[in-house]
């Protein structure tokens, strides 16, 4: 570990010489490196994984109030009213001696606030997102969050003069939009994740359980299984267990950022089944309807970043993110919006897991929250939920009527994706107000409705321009077998290459380079592992006779398989759902850099046609040497 932090430290100062670089900074005494340097030796790599996101933090509000509280920085020394470290580059931001922010008559132009900013931001938050192990203590701490939460519940009221409320919108919104789905339409099929049994690739199909529940809404015989499995021993394998008998959902946690892990509840394979067919025809539904569409959106993050960045501008639109959003959902409240489907409204609530067993063993029962990240329910009726709320509350607050007519004026400045909200500033106040009356915690650093910084999914944006850092996602790779490190490292140094950090760039081809060999310059376009270049260089191995092109040897990550053989009938289910299946769709080159970045490969455009010998093994990645195109 001391040599990662080595190379990450060595990466941390050229990020910082780099970003000096671009603002044309005056560090000439290099203080801040000595700063980083010392404290990276005291509190290690936890400095640049959680105190420098932290000074982002108080940053970016800086940037919100448009003047320096005297209650931030806390933990870094000042200089007048602001922070010593960095100061060459805040100091040409904010007045250091009245802790506002200068405007206009500063000699400063907007543009090089912008680079400033943008600069800031990437020295402090490079390091944010690398997924690292959280300490024990921090990993408790969000089991017990998780446990909290659930426990607070039953003290969560809402006045029945606001519930009633609630539930006349609700219905306004949503029961023509939901009335005509027909459970007869729904077609079950597995996600990519993981399930509570532990079940993966075609072992999800080689049914052992089935919920009760299940059964009126999903019967196993035609939807786990064809018709003509009723007398097969495979059908006969099957155990129908009562409600008392479910297995719960399986509490874990997974690497998000050192500071805390992420909470996944993993669904048990046949309840994931039959959510994800209610998932994808509300996904439809709602995103092509007239009160829903372009503003409740689940495929589309465009939206949202766009509004934010526009809004970084004209200051028109405010940014919400809200904390531990999926599970403060109420199940109760979550279900009034499909009063006006029962079969539907039932089945949403047979597919909904009533228990989490925590990594300790225990057993949390009889759950009041709808569902954890995990279901493949909660991404698109948490973005209902807050859709709901955001809604009344605007009605509320200009005292406009229920009606078809005021929620169309309403809703057309809301825009919902997930936890992601974008709303009006003027009613900003008032949004949040009513988020947190119906059980909702506002991320307070995350939310911005003041000054010029705006961040909605995966977007910052500051005075019109993205202000998005490059982050390091993946530990530094040590050989070979780390196929996914050493892409994702591969696609972080392109995107520093492109951002102008070169020296920072450099440095990461080098450690990549000791490992895998010289990187050939390869297109944006190729999946390859390659450098890019804004000079259109193109590294050349061989002309290609049969297919006339231009080809290079290059590595090239490819799915990791196991032997996974699927026979009877579970292998007859799988071909039939693949008659259901989506069109495959290439995707785009900012989905390739964005997957790449994570260290994982993009969606197969072909379907694997070895798909009942075999299965790829979820987020595994290796490396083959192979000719590639070199004009892509």
């Amino acid at each position: 570990m001391k040599s990662n932090v080595s190379d990450y430290l060595e990466i941390a100062q050229a990020i910082y010489i780099d970003a000096c670089a671009r603002c044309i900074a005056d560090v000439s005494d290099l203080r801040d490196l000595k700063t980083i340097r010392s404290r990276v030796e005291k509190e290690g790599i936890s400095f640049l994984t959680i105190s420098l996101p932290r000074f982002c933090q108080d940053f970016e509000r800086s940037l919100a109030l448009g003047y320096i509280d005297p209650t931030l920085f806390q933990h870094f020394r000042k200089c007048g009213l602001g922070p010593s470290f960095l100061k060459g580059l805040i100091g040409r931001l904010f007045n250091y001696e009245t802790g506002r922010i200068y405007g206009d008559e500063n000699s400063i132009s907007i543009d090089d606030h912008t680079v400033l900013v943008d600069c800031v931001r990437q020295i402090c938050l490079a390091f944010k997102k690398i997924q690292l192990a959280c300490t024990p203590k921090r990993i408790q701490a969000a089991i017990a969050n998780f446990s909290t939460i659930e426990q607070s519940f039953p003290a969560f009221s809402v006045p029945e003069e606001e519930l009633d409320y609630f539930r006349r919108v609700s219905s306004m919104l949503w029961d023509n939009i939901m009335a005509n789905i027909r459970l007869d339409k729904l077609v079950p099929r597995h996600g990519p994740g993981a399930t509570a049994e532990r079940a993966s690739g075609n072992r999800k199909y080689d049914w052992r359980i089935w919920h009760d529940r299940l059964e009126p809404f999903f019967p196993i015989l035609d939807s786990a299984y064809s018709n003509s499995a009723i007398e097969s021993e495979e059908l006969k394998k099957v155990t129908v267990v009562k409600p008392e008998q479910e297995q719960p959902v399986r509490v874990v946690c997974v690497p998000k950022t050192l500071k805390g892990p992420r909470i996944i509840a993993i669904e048990p394979c046949c309840m994931q089944y039959a959510q994800q067919a209610i998932r994808r025809v509300l996904y439809d539904t709602i995103e092509s309807s007239e009160l829903t569409k372009g503003h409740v959106n689940f495929r589309d993050q465009s939206v949202n970043q766009r509004l934010a960045l526009i809004s970084s501008y004209d200051g028109q639109l405010a940014t919400i993110d809200l904390s531990d959003a999926s599970d403060r959902v109420p199940r109760d409240l979550a279900l009034e919006m499909f009063r006006s489907n029962p079969d539907l409204r039932d089945a949403i609530d047979a597919c909904r897991s009533t228990s989490a067993e925590l990594p300790d063993g225990v057993v949390i029962r009889d759950l009041k929250k709808f569902a954890s990240m995990g279901s493949a329910l909660c991404f698109p009726i948490e973005s209902m939920y807050f859709y709901t709320i955001c809604v009344v509350a605007q009605l509320r607050e200009r005292k406009l009527p229920v009606s078809h007519a005021n929620i169309m004026k309403v809703s057309r400045g809301i825009h919902v994706y997930g936890d992601d909200l974008v709303v009006p500033v003027t009613y900003a106040s008032v949004t949040l107000d009513y988020l947190q009356k119906y059980n909702c915690k506002v991320n307070v650093s995350k939310t911005f409705f003041s000054g010029n910084f705006r961040e909605s999914c995966g977007t910052d944006a500051y005075e019109g321009e993205v202000v998005t850092p490059v982050y390091l996602r993946k530990q530094r790779p040590k050989s070979m077998r780390e196929g996914s490190e050493l892409l994702s490292w591969v696609a972080t140094a392109n995107a520093f290459y492109k951002r102008g950090y070169w020296h920072t760039a450099q440095l990461m081809y080098l450690i990549i380079e000791r490992i895998i060999g010289p990187l050939p310059y390869v297109s944006e376009r190729s999946q390859a592992l390659g450098r890019t270049s804004y000079l259109g260089y193109r590294s050349v191995g061989r002309w290609n006779g049969k297919l006339h092109r231009f080809e290079v040897k290059a590595w090239f990550p490819v799915p990791v398989y196991r032997t996974d053989v699927l026979e009877g009938y579970a292998a007859l289910q799988k071909s039939l759902l693949r008659l259901h299946g989506e069109t495959p769709v290439e995707p785009s080159q900012l989905e390739i850099d964005q997957l790449r970045l994570r260290g994982y490969l993009p969606p197969p455009v072909e379907v694997d046609r070895l798909n009942l010998q075999r299965s790829a093994l979820h987020g595994a990645v290796a490396l083959q040497r192979r000719w590639v195109p070199s004009l892509v």
